[in-house]
């Protein structure tokens, strides 16, 4: 082999090298995308089963059913006439009640309208939910600036020295 050749040979194989790298990134990646949706979402376009998604909205009002051990039903809605029942098995987060904003993670039941959560986050106030989320329900008016915060009387203990060292860090 001549030297050209050598050369195009370690070029070649060192862009298959990368191009396999990408791909399987690109597989792993696809493998652990999880869409987010929001109860009108799901009344258009509706999901197979046993497809992973996020839910998210807000936690139905009256709808937070306690079943047997750690088991929890309750209506995730956006506002709008439709809303979803989760089924959840686990500690629900501190913040969780209804009415306030929530994200889901799990999958449909099989030949159920049921979706069944292995992941609850909730949120306190529109800071911490996702930004498209917050917009749509600020949209529909079920959300209002500053719903949820802490007003500057009403701090909690530690509050304030959270904020003394955030402004005495560079």
């Amino acid at each position: 082999m001549t030297r050209k050749q050598k050369r195009l040979a370690v070029i070649g194989g060192g862009m298959g090298f990368i191009i396999a790298a990408v791909l399987l990134v690109m597989f792993a990646f696809a493998q652990s995308v999880a869409y987010f949706y929001m109860p009108a979402d799901l009344a258009k376009t509706p999901v197979a089963p046993e497809t992973r998604i996020r839910l998210g909205g807000l936690v139905g009002e009256g709808s937070v059913v306690r079943g047997t051990g750690s088991t929890v039903e309750f209506a995730v809605t956006d506002g709008s006439t439709n809303a979803v029942k989760v089924k959840y098995t686990g500690i629900l987060p501190d913040l969780f009640r209804e009415g306030q904003g929530v994200v889901t993670e799990g999958m449909f039941a099989t030949g159920t309208n049921v979706f069944v959560a292995d992941t609850v986050l909730a949120k306190h106030d529109e800071t911490y939910m996702p930004k498209d989320v917050a917009d749509r329900l600020k949209s529909q008016g079920l959300w209002k600036e500053g719903q949820g915060q802490e007003g500057p009387g009403k701090q909690g203990p530690g509050k304030e020295s959270q904020a003394q060292e955030v402004k005495a860090t560079p």
